[in-house]
């Protein structure tokens, strides 16, 4: 007889109208900042120099205090609440009277992207509603949890990704074809647009027929917001569910909409071998290894070593019922390659490998390999958004660095408060 299992609760996403804290239209392009973790503290400090409005102040405002200061001690949080309070005073950053969905595009040379600005329930987070497919700092969890404590806000949208629907997508079009609030190009080229949706329970209707969403870039924010729910309930005898401090700023994607780019990685030293034994080394391991004349991979599975001056294309046979973090590039690379042939048993912590995502990679490869900076690179093709979902929908996590999502989220656009 056959054994009939319960269906589990069908669960669904749910957004939700906020007013945020925003700057006046003619400021956005002054306070808008690159996100906190896409940029070291000496960056920052050269970024807002002389820009008293740039919303760094808020999210690396270690900038405002003395170089020596450690980036977690109570002044730096302290500074924060302080430069926060402030830019509301002056009226940079100013509230919306009513609550309102937005929507967000950015566009890069020939790509663009549009998401949906709302809020989003820490619930759905904690029941992997939100699904997650890298894990989280400890130390870096801390700092943001205490940051958003500290502001009462989520400083930073989270960028999320769902599954594209077709009449969301109709409605998100209708939307951008109307006059925007917001129009600017920032300084690293990108042009950002931002529009108020005139019907927002129109679209937060939408949303409640999407079942799931995926943290595409945020996991120490998403993680900071759904700790500092948590705290905030046991804090509230009365608490409900609904209040400000259950929701956190997100910008949500159809994934069709997205670009992810290479995550490409540089190798110092040969691991005892020669340039021809790394060749050689690299066939035993079970690549099929070629020489081509460049390092753009033409599709997934497609691998190229740059090394003496030479690419090398490296393919590894893959089933098709493979585990889907086990079939990714980045997973193959490492269990074939770097762990047992190069001797980089853990990426994260292996002084001798970097990273290097974003645009025009192979370039750079080249020339750090040519300079002696490194002296392997390995190029990769970009994980697909629909890579990253079967991971996340298998409960499974990815390899560090395995995703570049770029254009970043601008910060300051937005501030939701609680």
């Amino acid at each position: 007889m056959e054994r009939i299992h319960p269906q589990p609760e069908r669960l669904l996403m749910k957004i939700r109208a906020f007013s945020p804290l925003r700057p006046p239209n003619d400021l956005a392009d002054v306070v808008a900042s690159p996100p906190y973790d896409v940029i070291d503290s000496l960056e920052a400090r050269r970024l807002a120099m002389g820009n008293p409005k740039s919303f760094l102040h808020i999210n690396k405002p270690e900038i405002d205090l003395p170089e020596t200061a450690s980036l977690y001690d109570d002044a730096v949080y302290g500074k924060a609440k302080e430069n926060f309070e402030r830019f509301q005073q002056m009226g940079w950053l100013r509230r919306e009277s009513r609550p309102g969905v937005y929507l967000y595009r950015q566009s890069y040379q020939e790509h663009s992207q549009t998401g949906v600005v709302a809020v989003c329930h820490t619930e759905e987070y904690d029941r992997d509603v939100i699904k997650k497919h890298e894990k989280t700092l400890k130390k870096k969890e801390d700092d943001r949890t205490r940051h958003v404590k500290t502001l009462r806000a989520n400083a930073g949208p989270v960028f999320l990704m769902v599954r594209a629907q077709p009449e969301l997508k109709t409605l998100m079009a209708e939307v951008e074809s109307t006059a925007p609030d917001v129009d600017f190009v920032s300084d690293d080229g990108v042009r950002h647009t931002v529009w108020t949706a005139p019907d927002p329970d129109r679209l937060c209707e939408l949303f409640g027929a999407i079942p799931v969403a995926y943290v595409a870039d945020g996991h120490h924010r998403s993680a900071s917001a759904a700790r500092c729910s948590r705290d905030c309930a046991l804090a509230n005898p009365s608490h409900t569910g609904e209040e400000d401090y259950n929701w956190f700023l997100s910008v949500l994607f159809p994934e069709d909409a997205l670009q992810v780019l290479p995550y490409n990685r540089l190798v110092k030293g040969l691991g005892g071998h020669t340039p021809e034994r790394l060749v050689e080394a690299a066939r035993a391991a079970g690549f099929a290894v070629k020489p081509v004349e460049d390092g753009i991979p033409g599709a997934p599975g497609d691998i190229r070593m740059l090394v003496a001056g030479q690419w090398y294309q490296l393919m590894f046979p893959v089933t098709t019922d493979a585990d889907p973090v086990e079939s990714l590039d980045v997973s193959i690379l490492q269990t074939h390659l770097l762990g047992p042939v190069l001797g980089i048993e853990d990426p994260r912590t292996d002084s001798r490998i970097r990273f290097k995502g974003g645009y025009d990679c192979v370039n750079l490869l080249e020339q750090q390999v040519r300079n002696g900076q490194a002296d392997v690179a390995f190029s990769l093709y970009p994980t697909r958004t629909e890579d990253i979902m079967a991971v996340a929908d298998a409960g499974l996590i990815m390899p560090p660095k395995s995703t570049w999502f770029e254009p970043k989220l601008r910060s300051g656009l937005f501030v939701h408060t609680f």
